[in-house]
């Protein structure tokens, strides 16, 4: 007889998918009223119990507002196993999710992913415990990564054809990746562009050499956005994605980002580094789709830079 690869019982607990009834509005209407009238099978009570217990999702985002208003093409979803696995963390905010990736907003000091000392807490694994509650069956993988003291837009694949996608097409698959810094001093120029071969050494500091053998070509575009207090709110465009560019880049220019003590920043004025991924613009691996998503200056690197009356 051929052993089971399950533990005892295993076997019996198989995962069952949830049950989700997908609905779309074909006029202005209230969402209870249009649940009534999509489910007129099941008691008023029980579709009440619906939203009570965040069963019900319009758009994406699981409500209990019985008087929501719906617009025609609003899509709800019903789901009649459970409440919808919602996802709340105070390090990272989840911007965008469809069946193929997943965009985020990672907190400054989280690393994207974990190494030889951490395996947990990490946004990789953040997001990973969360696919999993909807359905072990789920899988997460990297695309891309940020330094773990850089906050900003991170892109995740649910699927290894979405990331291999990604990963063997990036170069031509993202558009635009956009970053804000604040930096030590004023920029002059006020706009411009920084150019140099980038190599690291043993201790893992990476460095701009004119030697095109010794390091890989990189380009970063900068432009001021606002000057005081000394200190420069500047945006930053990257037409290559190398480890630590910004940073040695800024540092190569005489104003490294603030808080950057590695990269030769003498003050910190926020208690992080002033570095954050504002902007990302690609192209869908699967839907071929133009993805654009865009976040808020912070408001600490808006504060160093505010003049007073």
């Amino acid at each position: 007889m051929k052993k089971s690869p399950f533990k005892p019982g295993a076997e019996r607990r198989g995962f069952r998918p949830d049950t989700i009834l997908t609905f779309v509005a074909q006029a202005e209407t209230k969402l209870l009223e249009f649940l009534f009238g999509c489910m007129p099978e099941r008691k008023r009570t029980n579709v009440k119990e619906l939203l009570k217990y965040d069963q019900v999702m319009v758009n994406g985002t699981v409500t209990r507002q019985f008087d929501m208003e719906l617009h025609p093409g609003d899509e709800v979803r019903v789901n009649l196993s459970r409440a919808f696995v919602t996802f709340y963390n105070r390090r990272i905010q989840l911007v965008y999710e469809d069946d193929d990736i997943l965009v985020v907003n990672k907190g400054y000091g989280l690393l994207s992913m974990g190494n030889d000392k951490i395996k947990d807490g990490t946004a990789y694994s953040i997001i990973k415990d969360y696919l999993k509650a909807k359905d072990p069956r789920n899988k997460l993988f990297i695309v891309h990564r940020l330094d773990q003291h850089t906050s900003g837009l991170m892109v995740f694949a649910k699927t290894i054809e979405a990331k291999e996608a990604l990963q063997h097409n990036w170069n031509n698959m993202v558009r635009r990746r956009q970053y804000v810094c604040v930096v030590e001093g004023k920029l002059d120029p006020a706009e411009g562009e920084v150019r140099s071969f980038l190599a690291e050494n043993s201790k893992f500091l990476v460095y701009s050499t004119d030697n095109p053998e010794e390091g890989k070509p990189a380009l970063t575009r900068y432009k001021t956005l606002a000057c005081a207090n000394g200190y420069t709110l500047a945006e930053v465009e990257l037409e290559t994605g190398r480890k630590n560019q910004i940073r040695v880049h800024m540092q190569d220019l005489g104003h490294p980002i603030a808080g950057d003590r590695r990269y030769g920043a003498k003050t910190s004025p926020i208690h992080r580094l002033a570095l954050h991924a504002r902007t990302i613009v690609f192209v869908h691996p699967v839907s071929r789709r133009l993805m654009e998503f865009a976040t808020p200056i912070p408001a600490s690197f808006q504060s160093m830079v505010k003049t007073v009356n």
